[in-house]
């Protein structure tokens, strides 16, 4: 279909119009957000609720092909269809005035329903940005379509109809943006206030600290992940839109629940104030696929979480306690369950408040974020904690239950290849193939290499830290001209050697061995 340029010039205005509408409610609904809370502007509303939506399947797809860009495409994404239905709108407006402002309307009481449907809803105020912005953007479509009308179009139009509606779109752009950037101004104010919270963070020194890393457990290999991930490259996965800004001083975690005797709820100052234990210890992802990026080892500092439980009366399973799931929940509304007897079982399980000997980076869960090793972050590293609550398996289905993941997932043995990297064209001789290896809570015994279809050979391993860490490796490969494929094994401390069978990340972890494909002249 052919549409000529008299019907682009009478319709471009009405499509202006719509367009400005929708950045007005942007504009208008982040202003209002900045006094109710943040989290309740529409586009982060939407975007929650898209994603307690999507399909397991399509939040691992996102996160495998976008990493931890997925937030920011999905947020580009809703904007791209506001546009669209801003312009679709202006159009339907021309025609029927009040049936686009109607449509407005309508868009601002889903984005309403959105954000008081949010697990982390702080009630009916949630939907006032959503509905303010909806009733200025069908005000100023329904004044911009009527001038829009009057100029009749950008050719047929009189010059001073023609200069009305621009001085009215320019005026509304304006003030829109004017909105946005003080919205933006007021909403930051919460980020700022929690930086300045971390900030003011005296972390006190461990009464239990981490034992030296060995000097052999770090390699001297040219592209090989170091021992120590910092924390501005460790991974970040999760469905937080927008990084919770939490304050120390407001801060609290409720412990309660079944087998619960004493019930309390902790300060900040409270648990800096206890004894303290240091730990290096490395995190995997569920959504890390074989060979992936989201796994990386920190020195944490926290208080052990199995002593918080004691005091509060709890036992495990084993010991006669009536609660087999311990369900952490954010200040976001997540909820991660974790089984009480991995807590309790003597490992490392903690409530960190600090990373690297820094207080927690906000992104990675300040004020308290909780991890156990041995299982995969999302049955155990729930960033922004602030609610333990003990149960049952049989009681309750956390976030990533209901979404057919599953209730208990230690973390499987795995290998990377680290160098070379996939299609690297290495000259002949003697090549080092290198890389990490992990099994958290039962270590890396060896790990070998093989060349294309030839024998497994070992590696030579780095010195082990601990059960809880990963474990660098290297491999001499006399490598000959060619094309060629080397892959990776490990066996971990039980006798568990990393199966070659390949399966998706969904239900509890993808397995397979790692492979990379080179070639060598």
């Amino acid at each position: 279909m052919r549409i000529d340029r008299a019907t682009i010039a009478r319709t471009a205005p009405a499509a202006l119009s719509g367009l400005l509408s929708g950045y007005a409610a942007l504009a208008v609904a982040e202003l209002v957000s900045a006094a109710v809370r943040p989290e309740a502007g529409p586009v982060t509303a939407v975007g929650g609720a898209a994603i307690d939506r999507a399909p397991s399947a399509l939040k691992d797809w996102a996160v495998r092909h976008f990493g931890t860009d997925d937030k920011l495409v999905l947020r580009f994404g809703i904007l791209v269809v506001l546009a669209l239905t801003g312009v679709a709108l202006g159009l339907l407006a021309l025609r029927h005035r009040r049936g686009g402002c109607a449509g407005i309307l309508l868009l601002g009481l889903v984005g309403g329903a959105a954000a008081v449907t949010r697990p982390d809803s702080g009630g009916p105020a949630d939907a006032l940005p959503s509905l303010a912005g909806a009733l200025a953007a069908a005000a100023l479509l329904y004044a911009l379509t009527g001038r829009a009308a009057a100029a009749r179009g950008i050719v047929s139009g009189t010059a001073a109809s023609r200069r009305r509606f621009l001085l009215a779109a320019g005026a509304a752009a304006a003030a829109s943006t004017a909105a946005g950037a003080l919205g933006r101004r007021l909403g930051s104010s919460r980020v700022r206030d929690a930086a300045a919270s971390r900030a003011a963070v005296r972390l006190p020194a461990p009464a239990s600290p981490a034992p030296a890393v060995p000097r052999g457990a770090s390699l001297r290999v040219p592209g090989i992940s170091p021992f120590t991930t910092p924390g501005a490259d460790f991974y970040r996965v999760d469905t937080a839109l927008v990084v919770p800004a939490v304050s120390a001083d407001t801060w609290g975690l409720r412990v309660h629940g079944k087998g619960v005797g004493r019930p309390r709820t902790y300060s900040y100052a409270e648990l800096l104030g206890r004894p303290l234990i240091e730990r290096d210890i490395t995190l995997t992802c569920v959504s890390n696929e074989v060979g992936g990026p989201y796994v990386g080892n920190a020195r944490w500092l926290g208080v052990r979480l199995a002593h918080l439980l004691a005091e509060a009366g709890v036992r495990p399973p084993s010991k006669g306690g009536p609660a087999d799931q311990l369900v952490a929940r954010s200040v976001d509304g997540m909820t991660l369950g974790t089984p009480v007897e991995a807590v309790m079982d003597g490992r490392d399980a903690m409530l960190a408040v600090g990373m690297n000997g820094e207080p927690l980076p906000l992104a990675h869960g300040f004020p308290v974020r909780m991890l156990v090793p041995g299982l995969y972050g999302y049955v155990s590293a729930c960033k922004w904690i602030e609610d333990i609550e003990l149960t049952t398996f049989a009681a309750y289905d956390p976030y990533w239950v209901r979404r057919k993941w599953a209730r208990e997932a230690p973390v499987k043995t795995q290998a990377r290849i680290d160098t070379p990297r996939p299609f690297a064209r290495p000259a002949p001789g003697t090549v080092m193939v290198a890389g990490v290896a992990w099994a958290q809570h039962r270590g890396i015994d060896r790990v070998e290499v093989r060349v294309d279809d030839g024998p497994w050979e070992p590696a030579d391993l780095a010195a082990e830290h601990s059960a809880d860490t990963w474990r660098q490796w290297s491999y001499r490969w006399q490598a000959v001209t060619g094309g060629h494929t080397l892959t990776v094994r490990a066996t971990d401390r039980s006798g568990t050697t990393q199966t070659e069978e390949r399966r998706p990340t969904i239900p509890d972890g993808a397995s397979g061995r790692h492979s990379v494909v080179v070639s060598v002249g």
